[in-house]
């Protein structure tokens, strides 16, 4: 059984990759593709990625370019919607494996196991990759959500359709 120590001890170890290598088949689909203006009966399928609906706080006072760190994290993590491993028939398409995980009471230690993941192969792996550092924010944000410090954390349900 995996559990989040053993994917913690992976990610220590740096062999996260070689022991649960990410395995992706090409369905022939174009997910960078925005499928609501292409045809109307794949419209209700493909909603469009929105702009995010706040208008983000400017302080005067930073100095160590946290403006620029924090309009990077957004741009990564909208980005990061258009290429996430969802289901393979029309009603499964919004569902990531990240919400099956989150299904059985996985998500946490999933999150927590890849923080330790890309935290410690930054520096090791293709030198100060920038993108690790990404992928801790955004994992961290995504244990924020699912360890419930912004609420109860929503759980996928049947109408495939309403999720984001």
């Amino acid at each position: 059984m995996i559990n989040a120590w053993s994917l913690a001890w992976e990610a220590l170890n740096g062999t996260m990759d070689e022991t649960f290598p990410i395995q992706h088949e090409d369905d022939g689909l174009d997910y960078e593709v925005d499928m609501s203006t292409i045809d109307d009966q794949y419209a209700h399928h493909f909603a469009p990625i929105e702009k995010m609906d706040y208008e983000p706080k400017r302080a005067h006072f930073y100095k160590y370019h946290e403006e620029d760190i924090l309009k990077d994290i957004e741009e990564y993590v909208s980005g990061t919607y258009k290429g996430h491993y969802t289901g393979n028939s029309h009603e499964y398409r919004n569902v990531q494996t990240l919400d099956l995980m989150a299904s059985k009471d996985l998500a946490s230690g999933f999150c927590q196991a890849n923080i330790l993941k890309y935290g410690s192969r930054y520096g090791n792996k293709d030198g100060k990759n920038k993108k690790d550092l990404m992928k801790v924010i955004h994992y961290a944000m995504l244990l924020l959500h699912f360890d419930g410090h912004y609420g109860e954390p929503s759980i996928p349900t049947n109408d495939f359709e309403q999720m984001p």
